[in-house]
């Protein structure tokens, strides 16, 4: 009985290091370089009617060009409410309308932005590995009430130990990797 918890120990704390690596690899996709994509807007809410939803579910969010985004709201009476939402964002867009279509261009990025936003990914990045270790930690503590418990031995909570932290090591190299890749993107004119 006492192999089965510290399985499922170990394979509960690899599938949270593995959500804390989605997780990141969506926040650093949300994070601009000089290109437009879509998923820019995932998160700018906008109030529909007194609801703040993202601008995705209320309009189609497209590519126009490589540095332009098109947003069309279903709604005629949403343009100047998703126009607002995306200027008021912390992304640093200035769109402008055109009839019933919101242009969002991509401003070139700046040094100053470039390091702002390398900033940025590293602070993502170190949230990650923080939320990694506190994974680690869980799984170790889980294993020493184990031993308390009198359902593992020490030498499992040793065995167990070494192999969370292997995880641990991987997963936090693997977040390094994404990180280095992300500041290349940024860094690259």
């Amino acid at each position: 009985m006492a192999e089965t918890t510290i399985a499922d120990i170990k394979r509960s704390a690899e599938q949270k290091m593995g959500k804390t690596l989605e997780t990141l690899r969506n926040d650093l996709a949300k994070i601009r370089t000089g290109r437009a994509h879509t998923g820019i807007l995932d998160h700018v809410m906008v109030d529909y009617y007194g609801n703040p939803t993202p601008v995705p579910q209320v309009a189609n969010v497209s590519l126009v060009d490589s540095r332009t985004l098109g947003v069309q709201p279903w709604e005629k009476n949403m343009v100047g409410k998703i126009e607002k939402a995306i200027r008021d964002s912390d992304l640093g867009l200035n769109p402008a309308t055109h009839g019933e279509i919101i242009r969002v261009p991509m401003p070139a990025l700046t040094e100053e932005r470039r390091r702002d936003l390398i900033k940025v990914v590293r602070g993502e990045g170190e949230n990650a590995r923080v939320a990694v270790r506190n994974v680690r930690r869980d799984a170790n503590n889980a294993v020493k009430d184990m031993v308390k418990a009198k359902t593992a031995t020490e030498d499992e909570e040793r065995r167990t130990q070494d192999e969370v932290q292997k995880l641990t090591d991987r997963y936090i190299g693997e977040i390094d990797k994404m990180l280095a890749e992300k500041e290349k993107d940024l860094l690259a004119v």
